[in-house]
């Protein structure tokens, strides 16, 4: 159940930023968006903080392969708003059909073999958890994923299992295609933080 003053703030203050972003932005600000205004205490400057680490930090992962690892959880843990919003980043930079071969079965997508082994160590981090173990680790080290490459893409698999829960439990309204290309926009020009 969402409250009420995610969707529009829990204070003046914020209300008016939301609005003003709103109508700057020339669609509705994404509940996303909006969470990081709700109490500051709730989520705000430490997940967007981590987030931005994660997803914009130094890493050899593109942007692009990050928000596609993104989409992937979002997808694995039944979150359409978030396979909507990190899809439409990661086409901004890779092949839309990749995109769309990946999200549909990354088993057999055009990618290469490295990407797949750690998409697979990732969906069993994501639906299995407890089952992960030494074992899937190597085999995405034998693929050629270094190890800093793991643990960046595990990172990515930890905050967005947090984050597409959240978005789940705050039932956040879906934005349009056209909504999602322009805030996928605004998130590659501002980041997470």
């Amino acid at each position: 159940m969402r409250l009420p003053e995610v969707a529009r703030g829990d204070s003046v203050g914020h209300r008016l930023m939301i609005g003003m972003i709103s109508r700057f932005a020339g669609y509705r600000l994404p509940d996303a968006a909006r969470v990081a205004f709700y109490d500051r205490k709730f989520v705000g400057p430490v997940l967007g903080e981590w987030t931005q680490k994660v997803m914009r930090g130094p890493s050899s992962w593109s942007v692009s392969q990050r928000e596609l690892m993104a989409a992937m959880v979002a997808l694995w843990n039944s979150c359409p708003f978030c396979v909507g919003a990190h899809g439409a980043i990661a086409v901004r930079g890779m092949d839309d059909a990749i995109v769309s071969a990946v999200l549909a079965d990354y088993t057999t997508a055009p990618i290469d073999e490295k990407y797949r082994a750690t998409l697979v160590f990732l969906e069993k981090m994501t639906r299995n958890p407890s089952a992960l173990n030494v074992e899937d680790a190597r085999a995405v080290l034998d693929a050629g994923v270094s190890q800093q490459e793991l643990s960046d893409a595990a990172a990515v698999c930890a905050i967005f299992n947090i984050i597409t829960r959240y978005a789940n439990a705050l039932g956040f309204e879906m934005p349009t295609p056209a909504e999602f290309a322009k805030a996928a926009g605004m998130l590659l020009r501002r980041g997470y933080g």
